[in-house]
């Protein structure tokens, strides 16, 4: 029941009912919640203040709307912090989940201006290229493409079978490469009909992804690895710690 002796507003209270509602699982992995019209007959309310409840909801990243079709609940991010340097499968399993890779290319090629750049080699010296699709618990979360230079680990795809080994493990146990560090640069962006296929995207749902960029360091301080990902922008979020700089005083 709403109540109408408090500060709190009716749309809001309509919204924990419904965020109850959900956590309790209610509608289900992905199911449909009322449409405004069925709120407004249940709590009593107009459909405009049903609407802004659904809205709220959608504006937390918990649910997400379907034009003619209506609101369903959005299926739980999979987070990965930003602290550390770690690989997809660590990520995965550390958040207790199962990975898994299928490896859509895996081939030797000429670095082209982008690659030869981001590896700080010559222009079309030969690199390995990876590019793979990661999930977890059978859920497509990521389409990553990794280059290599050929010169640091030769034969690193000829002797390997990246859908069932990590790609840092490997480099780390066959050709004792210590990466130290990484930059990475995120955007969102539109998912592209390709990624939509691959990353299962569903008809009617916002298709956005997260790109991100990375180059990985080893302890030398030379690039090892240049990556670039499409992340599924319903299903993966990235999350990190910040503090405040503490504030400097000065006295006369």
């Amino acid at each position: 029941m709403l109540k109408g002796n408090t500060a709190r507003p009716l749309y809001l209270q309509i919204q924990d009912i419904l965020l109850s509602e959900i956590q309790a699982g209610v509608y289900g992995t992905e199911g449909k919640l009322p449409s405004e019209r069925e709120l407004a007959d249940r709590f009593k309310v107009s459909r405009m203040t049903a609407r802004q409840a659904l809205q709220s909801l959608q504006q937390h990243g918990l649910v997400y709307a379907q034009v003619g079709k209506g609101t369903f609940v959005r299926r739980a991010a999979f987070k990965q912090g930003l602290e550390t340097l770690s690989s997809f499968t660590e990520d995965i399993k550390a958040l207790g989940q199962v990975p898994r890779s299928q490896v859509l290319f895996a081939q030797v090629l000429p670095a082209d201006e982008i690659v030869a750049q981001r590896l700080q080699i010559a222009l079309n010296s030969p690199v390995c290229a990876l590019k793979r699709l990661r999930f977890a618990n059978q859920q497509p979360l990521a389409i990553e493409t990794a280059h290599l230079p050929h010169a640091v680990c030769p034969n690193l795809l000829s002797r390997y079978d990246f859908a069932h080994e990590s790609l840092y493990r490997v480099l780390q146990d066959a050709y004792s490469i210590r990466l130290a560090h990484a930059e990475q640069t995120f955007r969102a962006d539109l998912a592209d009909s390709t990624e939509r296929r691959l990353l299962n995207m569903a008809d009617g749902t916002p298709h956005l992804v997260l790109r991100v960029t990375r180059v990985t360091f080893d302890s030398a301080d030379q690039p090892i690895e240049y990556v670039s990902s499409a992340y599924h922008g319903a299903y993966y979020e990235f999350q990190v710690s910040l503090r405040a700089m503490r504030a400097q005083v000065m006295l006369p």
